[in-house]
């Protein structure tokens, strides 16, 4: 996984004249891409309450991953080799099949704000999980980054008449230290050699879509009819919001250091306020306005000046 560091090596050793990128403005063009994921996530907690069919989580779920997964498997024609099986089942179940279902109850159940605010604590898991997975230790900027990212969200979407869910509240938990475990995992097994970004990201959809499917039809079933609003939102959420999201979103990954790409995740609550001033109507705050400052600083303040070492 290395592929920074081959970026940097190329980078340092192009002939005088070359038209090449600086290793700095290749890490920041691979940010600002894997960025459109999170920030399409902020889309979420608005999708869900104003266009799928009520309290259907797992189903929401189910239909935002199997689809997207065929039709990216359709388009490659790629199936995994090796421990690549395993592998992909294990990353398909933290990032869709578990993490899924979990992200949806805290939608739920949870006003944007309150979900967001708990997501934005993954900087510092992915740091702690770093330590025993890519034994690589967090810097004082990282960790302080992450503190200021967290107090930030709380200010930008937070409201005094907020209401607290227990039950959504851990779901939010535990779906964020999943995602966190993720990152770590797939910066930490790469991608098989010759594997398209996309070949990838359609078996992860695939094997949490299978996971969830059969789960979602017993416990929670299918609506009697679903509704124009109801078949944009899932295709919203299949195609944009998780095909597209995902693949930049791994991209990332494979390209940063672990931590850069754990703090792009706080373009989620960003967006999500965004959506909710523009679609529902809400206001900003000057103590909103502070908490927007405080998590863009801690983004940029996250991605560091230079990669962190990894061990492969």
């Amino acid at each position: 996984m290395p592929t920074t560091v081959r970026t940097i090596s190329t980078a340092t050793t192009a002939p005088t004249g070359t038209a090449t990128r600086s290793p700095r403005t290749s890490a920041l063009a691979a940010a600002g891409l894997a960025a459109i994921g999170p920030a399409t996530w902020g889309t979420t907690y608005v999708t869900t309450t104003e266009l799928l069919p009520p309290d259907r989580p797992l189903l929401a779920a189910a239909l935002r991953a199997l689809p997207a997964g065929l039709i990216l498997l359709a388009l490659t024609r790629r199936l995994p080799t090796g421990d690549w099986w395993w592998k992909a089942g294990v990353l398909g179940l933290l990032n869709f099949g578990a993490f899924f279902p979990l992200l949806f109850f805290g939608a739920y159940h949870l006003p944007g704000g309150v979900a967001s605010t708990i997501s934005a604590v993954m900087p510092l898991l992915v740091a702690g999980f770093g330590i025993g997975v890519l034994k690589v230790r967090p810097t004082r900027r990282t960790l302080a980054a992450g503190l200021v990212g967290v107090a930030g969200v709380a200010l930008l979407v937070l409201r005094g008449n907020a209401s607290v869910d227990l039950a959504g509240i851990v779901a939010m938990l535990v779906a964020t230290t999943l995602m966190a475990l993720a990152v770590v995992l797939s910066k930490r097994w790469g991608r098989p050699e010759g594997v398209s970004l996309l070949a990838l990201t359609g078996w992860q959809l695939t094997a949490g879509g299978l996971v969830l499917a059969p789960i979602a039809l017993t416990a929670e079933g299918l609506p009697d009819h679903f509704t124009g609003a109801n078949l944009a939102g899932y295709a919203y959420l299949g195609i944009i919001g998780t095909a597209i999201a995902y693949a930049l979103w791994f991209r990332g990954i494979e390209r940063l250091p672990a931590s850069s790409v754990s703090f792009l995740g706080l373009t989620n609550p960003v967006v999500a306020t965004l959506a909710g001033l523009v679609l529902l109507g809400q206001t900003l705050t000057l103590w909103q306005v502070g908490g927007l400052v405080l998590v863009v600083a801690s983004v940029l303040v996250g991605q560091g000046r230079r990669p962190a070492r990894q061990h492969p």
